[in-house]
């Protein structure tokens, strides 16, 4: 059996797995990442929890055939250099190059959201396809595309950024400079804001008695809840949500035309509340619509465990 380890470097947790080769995770071992510090302190510790990971498998390094990780940012796969990475505060990190004054292994080195496409390409909802696209909604909209096999990253290593493709011009300020952006309707963020906004307009909606119940925290799922209990601003809500969605996704088939089409995220817990009218919405609107063969949507399988195995087997991307 041969093993391998993926690093998910996250602005909260870096976790470590140790993957087989039937893509099971066999260890995982985690720390607080703990920003802002020196990068170095950060790949020192993302080198422990490889080590630590490794030992909980009770195996050592000479098990492991190589090390992945997946990073936010721009993540030069070609020189193992994070060129930048504005959450972690990175800016030309040698992070390869510092990971192995620990571990004397072959690392490879890439985006999260190309590692956790890579993820669900190799042993998730887009295994089996040739050409697949993977788009998550948390914070923000990553994106993660693979070809024939190979991730897409462009030629400076800073593709697959599909939330920032504008949906529509003036529209919410984005984050990245820009106004509009898939991202700032399509994220939890952005479904977290647009229940926020519904709720200031409508006094009397479920959703103010919902949250004062949830200790007056806005989630992504009071909409999804309120809508449920027949409150009218909510389903408003998650009506426009799934409208800038399927809009993005609709954008994104019309330029890839990949096999499968997965998203993931905790949005997508609400299952076929979430996808059916996704589905449908899409197919009147592709391009495509009359073509016998069309990309499947799907939900994402691996969760979590998507950037863990992702990583694990980016020595096979590469």
């Amino acid at each position: 059996m041969k093993y391998y380890v993926g690093i998910d470097l996250g602005g909260t947790n870096i976790v470590a797995g140790v993957v087989d080769e039937k893509f099971n995770i066999v260890s995982k071992a985690s720390v607080k990442t703990n920003c802002p510090r020196p990068s170095k302190e950060i790949a020192d510790d993302m080198a422990k929890v490889a080590i630590q990971a490794v030992k909980e498998a009770n195996l050592t390094m000479d098990d492991i055939q190589w090390v992945g990780i997946g990073t936010p940012g721009i993540a030069n796969s070609e020189s193992g250099i994070i060129e930048y990475s504005c959450n972690l505060g990175f800016d030309n990190t040698p992070m390869v190059e510092y990971i192995k004054e620990h571990i004397d292994k072959p690392v490879f080195i890439e985006n999260d959201a190309n590692a956790a496409a890579y993820g669900e390409y190799v042993a998730g909802a887009a295994k089996g396809a040739k050409n697949a696209v993977c788009i998550t909604l948390g914070t923000g909209v990553g994106g993660g595309i693979v070809i024939d096999g190979k991730i897409y990253s462009g030629s400076n290593f800073a593709g697959a950024e599909i939330g920032h493709m504008v949906i529509e011009v003036d529209g919410p300020q984005c984050t990245c400079g820009r106004k509009g952006c898939f991202e700032v309707f399509s994220s939890a963020t952005g479904l977290i804001r647009m229940t926020k906004e519904a709720m200031e307009k409508d006094s009397e909606s479920v959703m103010h008695q919902y949250t004062a119940d949830k200790g007056g925290r806005v989630t992504a799922r009071t909409s999804f809840d309120c809508m449920r209990k027949g409150d009218k601003s909510a389903k408003e809500v998650v009506d426009k949500f799934i409208k800038y969605l399927a809009a993005g996704i609709t954008n994104t088939i019309n330029i890839f035309q990949p096999d499968i089409l997965c998203i993931g995220g905790g949005v997508c817990n609400e299952g076929d509340a979430l996808l059916l009218p996704v589905k449908e919405l899409v197919k009147d609107e592709v391009y495509t619509k009359n073509s016998p063969k069309n990309t499947e949507i799907v939900i994402a399988k691996l969760g979590n465990d998507a950037g863990i195995i992702g990583a694990a087997f980016l020595g096979m991307a590469k």
